[in-house]
């Protein structure tokens, strides 16, 4: 009888897996915790505790939006109520229509004042009759139009912005921040109490990266050689995804040569199959 033949549905087989290994949809508690999301965490209660507004920032695949998610997933649904949107390259009226589209409102009104209004009212709402924090988290904040930045701080603004009831937190690539230097954005920029950057991985946070992650998909043995670690940092740039999508195709190149190691020969064949 002819032997299986690898494929990218039945490598877990090969290697022993019970679960995907690096997978988009890891559990927030098998979340790796790399420096990076340690200093965001710090911040992000930082932020909330003041009721101030946060940055975070750093390149596609970093790991920010796995960040928040971690950091969401933390809090503790009879003290806060977060609202989470990924913005777009709309008007500042589809950002309002995000917004309470999370809230639970659908609303055709063209109106800036009644939009804002009704935003409003919900945080309120929260903050005074039902005593949970509200926080807003605003992903792919830097493809944000101008003019909204010109007007985010409006919805944070209560009582003569003396009560700091919205936390808001902002992220997005690098341009972010250029973003915010605009004159109209200062109001905004002026709030902003903490920020976190995500730089790459170097080859000591990687190795760790890798394992925690093999782990994570039930497989006790570390099977990446030196050399192939130092292949997919230095391939990946020390970005998370990207690392990702490589230690993936490693995973399977090296199955279908029915090797039980990876080498970095393996890597440099993942490479060739993604940007």
């Amino acid at each position: 009888m002819a032997k299986e033949a690898i494929t990218m549905n039945n490598y877990l087989k090969f290697w022993g897996f019970k679960s995907e290994p690096f997978p988009t949809d890891l559990p927030a508690e098998h979340i790796f915790k790399s420096r990076n999301l340690a200093a965001f965490d710090q911040r992000f209660e930082y932020v909330l505790r003041l009721g101030a507004v946060g940055l975070v920032t750093g390149e596609i695949g970093a790991g920010k939006s796995t960040a928040l998610r971690y950091a969401v997933d933390k809090l503790h649904p009879s003290q806060f109520k977060p609202f989470y949107v990924t913005a777009a390259s709309g008007s500042v009226l589809e950002f309002y229509r995000l917004i309470l589209s999370e809230m639970g409102f659908e609303v055709q009104s063209n109106s800036r004042a009644a939009m804002l209004g009704l935003i409003k009212r919900e945080i309120l709402d929260l903050a005074l009759a039902k005593n949970i924090k509200p926080v807003l988290i605003v992903d792919e904040a830097s493809l944000m139009r101008l003019e909204a930045f010109a007007e985010i701080h409006t919805i944070i603004q209560f009582e003569k912005d003396s009560k700091p009831y919205l936390p808001l937190i902002l992220a997005g690539q690098s341009n972010l921040i250029d973003k915010l230097t605009f004159r109209d954005s200062q109001p905004l920029a002026s709030r902003v109490a903490a920020r976190s950057h995500f730089e790459g991985a170097d080859l000591e946070e990687m190795t760790v990266y890798l394992k925690h992650h093999l782990t994570a998909a039930g497989l006790k043995d570390d099977i990446f050689e030196p050399e192939a670690a130092a292949a997919i940092q230095q391939g990946s740039g020390g970005v998370f995804r990207k690392a990702n999508h490589l230690a993936r195709g490693a995973l399977m190149a090296a199955a279908e040569q029915k090797v039980k190691s990876i080498t970095a020969d393996h890597v440099r064949l993942a490479a060739t199959e993604i940007f």
